[in-house]
């Protein structure tokens, strides 16, 4: 009984304590849930972005209180990450690097107010490829002899990448893929020289051989990369005794001039030892070639002439010097042998001097006639050229200074001496008309001389004239004018034509020839044209004349000109009428005509004026002086009207016309017109009387009839008898 009580009581405080307590909160595992909880065997790339949200912690608590997340770092350390204490999201604000710091230690808690629970994680940190290969034990210098055989390994380079992984793998090669000489092993990084290849230190002394390194390439911010880095060998050739002496400033010439003493220094030859690392000291000595004529010095290599100039025997002398190399090993001396020429030679004191056949001349003449065959020589010159130096020193150019393109000069390159021989280039040019005197200078100037001597000489041509040109007219045609009573032997006109020739060639010759021309004559000398004496001209009959005229030079060379003569009209016509005593019928309301011709050539002369000269009365008629239509005034409109003017019953007037040119000075003809005047009745009925067979209406009456019938239609009648009557008396 007393141990139930206990035991109800045991369970009583229980039941008290339980009501009473608080539990803490706590983390879920990673695998409850979500992927998210306490960051147990979290890890994190090396390259993720500052700023990025890289974890959620993740918790409860049993009481279901609310909860808060909170992070901390050993204060030695860094603050890497951030937390929202409400929702746990972690953010990275700090950059990560694996290579320096490749975990990193945190504390993370979880808290309901009461109860904070805390845990220690490790988040590790992921590589990536962010490290490129990094070559140590720089600078790269390695001294290899020049007798290393092919293939042999030179020197090992080495590069570490921090990188893990793919990223971390180093392989090497060379940065020339062309290299001939090196090859690098791409796993090791041992330089070996080529299999094959040589080294030569006089030949190149130094080599840079850039190796590169290269990761195996990985991952780096979502891209696929790959690093690598360089590194310069410098491969020095180390030498060794393997190449024989050689000379320096190769060929070798010397020259031993006319006023060289014996004994002087003519040139030096220079040899080195081949193996220049290490070079030997070298003699040299004179093989052959010299006659006893030079001597060298065995220890600077200057070579001296032994005898005078003059004692020379060859103009060039083919020497062979040998150097020998001077060395404490055991064995044959290493040689080389080189040929040394050298030419005597006399100074350039000589300028080049032209000579005549009489000695030493500066000007030369010629005569001879302009327009010479193209290609001729000009025989009349003997001038030779000589240079009293030797060798270069007498080489020397020629050329012609003066118009160009005219004569050439031959030779143009001389060697000591020559003949001159100057050839037509351009006959056109060589022409009397334009210069009398041609004048050039000859010159003659050293080539290959420091000096450039050089003289002169005049050669002065005297050109003689030829009949090479025509007798040229100053106009292709020549205009004149005469009156056309112009009497016979009267001047025309002058032509004149010019032959630039001298002499009788230049002399012209004048003719006319051609239809026309037998009216006129020239005078053969001075080229004036004029009317022959019995020649008689008249305009009215022939105006104008052309015909040809000649000028012609001794020889028959010739040019031709056209002459054109018009004959100018003088005025020496009267009018004439047709009858100096006319008779007309005038009718009322129309005009007589009157015509004169005046058979002069032009105007003014043939144009004739018309007036009355006497009428009684003169009140009665008017006439146009043009063309002599004579009417009766404006006044007079009847017979009635002219009956009362007049005393006579008599309608029948006489007048004196007079036809005057207009020439000057004038001439004039007078005529006696008869008018017999009417009206239209009268005329009808005369007219009607007078028809007979074989007449008809005059011409004037028609045409007056046919006039007033569109005037007066009241006489329609009248005039249809009239032409009824003339009609049946045809």
């Amino acid at each position: 009984m007393r141990r139930g009580r206990w035991v109800a009581l045991v369970l009583g405080l229980l039941r008290l304590c339980l009501a009473q307590a608080n539990f803490a909160p706590y983390f879920f595992d990673n695998g409850v849930g979500s992927t998210n909880g306490n960051m147990a065997l979290f890890s994190l790339p090396e390259d993720t972005p500052v700023g990025s949200h890289v974890y959620t912690l993740n918790g409860t608590d049993p009481e279901g209180d609310p909860v808060s997340y909170h992070i901390s770092f050993d204060p030695s350390a860094r603050s890497v990450f951030s937390i929202d204490p409400n929702f746990g999201n972690i953010t990275l604000i700090e950059e990560l690097d694996r290579e320096r710091e490749d975990e990193i230690e945190a504390i993370i808690s979880i808290s309901d107010g009461l109860n904070l629970v805390a845990e220690k994680v490790v988040i590790l940190v992921t590589d990536a490829n962010d490290e490129a290969p990094r070559f140590i034990q720089e600078p790269y210098v390695v001294l290899v002899p020049e007798d290393t055989p092919a293939g042999s390994s030179i020197i090992k380079v080495q590069a570490v990448d921090k990188d893990t992984g793919s990223g971390g793998s180093v392989t090497y090669f060379l940065q020339s893929l062309h290299s001939t000489q090196f090859a690098v092993d791409r796993q090791s990084g041992v330089l070996r020289l080529q299999p094959g290849a040589t080294l030569d230190y006089e030949k190149s002394r130094t080599h840079y051989v850039t190796v590169v390194a290269k990761d195996g390439g990985g991952r780096l911010r979502g891209a696929d990369v790959v690093f690598s880095a360089t590194s310069t060998v410098t491969v020095n050739v180390e030498d060794v005794q393997d190449t024989a002496p050689v000379f320096v400033g190769t060929p070798y010439y010397g020259y031993v001039y006319e006023d060289t003493l014996p004994g002087s220094e003519v040139l030096k030859v220079v040899a080195v030892d081949g193996d220049q690392g290490k070079p030997h000291r070298v003699l040299y000595s004179l093989v052959n070639g010299s006659d006893g004529a030079f001597e060298i010095n065995e220890t600077t290599g200057a070579i001296s002439v032994t005898q005078s100039p003059a004692q020379l025997q060859r103009e060039v002398y083919e020497l062979h010097v040998q150097v020998t190399e001077v060395s404490s090993v055991e064995g044959p001396a290493a040689q080389a042998m080189v040929p040394v020429t050298i030419r005597i030679v006399d100074l350039n004191n000589h300028p080049p001097t032209f000579y005549g056949e009489s000695g030493p001349q500066n000007r030369f003449e010629l005569s001879m006639t302009e327009h010479p065959p193209q290609g001729e020589i000009l025989r009349g010159l003997k001038i030779t050229v000589n240079d009293s130096d030797q060798g270069a020193n007498a080489k020397f150019n020629l050329r012609l200074v003066g118009p160009g393109g005219i004569f050439r000069v031959v030779p143009q390159t001389v060697l000591n001496e020559a003949q001159v021989t100057i050839i037509v280039e351009n006959s056109a040019a060589i022409d009397f008309e334009k210069s009398k005197v041609l004048t050039f200078k000859l010159l003659a100037i050293e080539v290959n001389t420091p000096e450039k001597f050089s003289s002169t000489a005049d050669v002065v041509i005297q050109l003689l004239d030829t009949n090479d040109n025509v007798p040229k007219f100053t106009s292709h045609y020549y205009i004149a004018r005469i009156p056309e009573n112009a009497p016979g032997g009267s001047n025309v006109v002058a032509v004149t034509a010019m032959d630039p020739d001298t002499g009788p060639w230049g002399e012209v010759k004048y003719s006319i020839y051609g239809t026309g021309a037998e009216l006129f004559m020239i005078h053969p000398i001075t080229g004036l044209i004029y009317t022959q004496p019995w020649a008689s001209l008249d305009a009215e009959a022939t105006a104008r004349y052309s015909f040809y005229v000649k000028a012609e030079d001794m020889e028959g060379k010739y040019s031709l000109a056209e002459v054109f003569i018009t004959l100018l009209d003088v005025n020496d016509h009267y009018p004439q009428f047709k009858k100096s005593i006319q008779k007309e019928m005038m009718v009322l309301g129309a005009p007589v005509k009157i015509e004169a011709t005046d058979q002069d050539a032009e105007e003014p002369n043939n144009l004739v004026d018309y007036s009355i000269t006497r009428a009684e009365p003169a009140n009665v008629f008017d006439i146009d002086a043009r063309t002599g239509e004579i009417w009766l005034k404006n006044s007079i409109r009847s017979l009635d009207a002219l009956h009362n003017i007049t005393q006579s019953g008599d309608c029948t007037w006489s007048l004196e016309v007079q036809a005057k040119d207009r020439g000057s000075p004038s001439f004039s003809t007078t005529a006696l017109l008869k008018i017999d005047i009417t009206d239209t009745e009268v005329a009808s009925r005369k007219q009607s009387q007078n028809l007979s067979p074989g007449n008809w209406v005059p011409e004037s009456i028609l045409l007056f009839f046919l006039s007033n019938c569109l005037l007066n239609l009241s006489n329609v009648n009248l005039y249809s008898r009239i032409f009824k009557g003339a009609a049946q008396g045809s």
